[in-house]
């Protein structure tokens, strides 16, 4: 077990303010104790933006190349740290080792090269008639991300922050905050300059009101609940700051009549599945036509049975079929209550179930579970459950279809399957939401991500991510 005991802040570690108790860290797959950390206060949060306050005098005016060149070098720090940032999150996420490897790990080392990229060419002055336009970083950015990405959400705040000239406060998830500390330790021996990157650890309440509330915060960028999204907002609302909110999703995966079976299966158990459920933009629910309903259903259970429970530390090649713990106790608890949910409002549970897997005594495993019979208005329908549970819903034609994967709050993601790719791109336009795949598109890192209606207000990644952060000034000239 490791006791971690300080802050990142001002560019040294130093301990907390005042004691304020500590969070266990649990291994997923184990449910033993990993280490401990130390939980901030209001406190803690004053001298981290003070901080980052005096930085963003120097940092804000740093040229770009020597931003981009900072950037650079903490990619380069992450990737010799690769190994431990994959091992780290197999036990504070439960993600599979190849999970872990390629895309927990892995897009949290690549992404930094896009904004360093972005900044070389990005055009921060423009001439407009007699007004010269200008953009500027916003300032003293608060970051609060969650535990399911935890480094690669980071990445996708600190990024685009840093490249716009801001300084930041971070407060990772307190459930999973050691590959944070990975970070940090990277930043500081890359030399970033002091201030310009700060962290603090907390629960939301305390660190995160406390940050939310801060007068010398010029933005936060919060990842999470909706819950706690609206909590943030409703704590930013007295010092007028910008709030930029990415939170959950119900997101739907449409089947039109002329797709193909075997790749519908694969569609809606890997979407749905990804990372354990563990996924805002997972696509939660699948929409087949009626007409079609037990042909795609038996080809849909069929390969959500191929998916099995693993250690996260063991090889386990199979990106699409291999699934790891959920992050927590309390996490797994919820996650089966939504299950026995599904069950009591009569939805048919065609694989799974709420109960322990027979073959993981330990670990906070569910199983891989899919409903059928689902109706738009239960509970495994219109809320986010956030883990390996698939809602099976059908509908009688294309119009049906786009009204029912509207009708939830969510506006995240979704997907359309169709050997037309014409009348795909008809019903994506039509719905509701800030990014749809359609048969399988590929994920790009520097697409805009954010959703519509109480999946947020942002987009992140990109140059979309890196204009979140900057302020537009307009100069008129004689």
């Amino acid at each position: 077990m490791s006791n971690y005991d300080s802050f990142y802040i001002g560019g040294q570690w130093v301990a907390p303010v005042s004691d304020n108790g500590s969070a266990e860290v649990i291994h997923s797959a184990t449910e033993e104790l990993i280490a401990t950390v130390p939980l901030g206060t209001a406190a803690d949060v004053d001298a981290a933006v003070a901080a980052a306050k005096t930085a963003f005098e120097t940092w804000s005016t740093t040229p770009a190349d020597i931003r981009a060149k900072y950037l650079r070098d903490i990619s380069a720090g992450l990737a010799a740290r690769y190994g431990d940032i994959a091992t780290t999150i197999q036990s504070e996420v439960g993600s599979p080792k190849t999970f872990s490897e390629l895309i927990q790990a892995g897009l949290a080392v690549s992404d930094w090269e896009n904004y360093a990229a972005i900044i070389e060419t990005y055009e921060w002055e423009t001439q407009l008639g007699n007004s010269l336009i200008v953009r500027e970083p916003i300032g003293v950015v608060g970051a609060i991300t969650p535990w399911n990405y935890p480094l690669y959400l980071i990445v996708c705040k600190l990024g685009p922050a840093l490249a716009a000239g801001c300084t930041v406060v971070l407060k990772p998830s307190e459930v999973t905050p050691l590959n944070a500390y990975i970070l940090a330790e990277v930043i500081h021996e890359v030399g970033l300059p002091a201030g310009v990157f700060n962290m603090v650890i907390g629960d939301g309440p305390t660190v995160g009101s406390a940050m939310s509330k801060h007068a010398d915060i010029d933005m936060i960028s919060f990842t999470g609940s909706g819950r706690a999204g609206a909590q943030v907002t409703k704590d930013s609302a007295d010092t007028v700051k910008r709030v930029g909110l990415e939170l959950g999703g119900k997101s739907a995966n449409v089947v039109l009549d002329d797709a193909d079976p075997a790749a519908v299966a694969m569609s809606a158990v890997f979407g749905c599945f990804i990372n354990s459920g563990q996924t805002c933009s997972a696509l939660t629910r699948v929409l087949i036509p009626a007409s079609r309903e037990q042909e795609y259903l038996d080809a849909i259970v069929a390969e959500a049975s191929k998916v099995h429970l693993v250690d996260p530390h063991e090889e386990a090649p199979d990106l699409f079929h291999a699934l790891g713990p959920l992050s927590s106790k309390a996490h797994q608890e919820r996650v089966r209550s939504y299950i026995q949910k599904g069950i009591d409002e009569g939805a048919q549970l065609v694989l799974g179930g709420p109960e322990q897997p027979e073959d993981k005594e330990k670990g906070f495993y569910v199983k891989p579970t899919v409903f059928a019979g689902v109706t738009p208005e239960m509970s495994i329908a219109q809320e986010e459950i956030f883990g390996p549970v698939l809602s099976v819903l059908t509908y009688t034609d294309d119009d049906d279809a786009v009204r029912i994967a509207n009708g939830t709050i969510y506006g995240l993601s979704g997907a359309v399957q169709s050997n037309d790719l014409e009348r795909a791109k008809g019903i994506a336009r039509r719905m509701r939401t800030g990014q749809v795949d359609i048969n399988g598109g590929s994920f790009n890192a520097v697409a805009p991500f954010g959703g519509y209606k109480q999946s947020g207000n942002t987009r992140e990644r990109g140059q979309w991510g890196l204009e979140e952060f900057l302020e537009t000034k307009s100069i008129q000239l004689p």
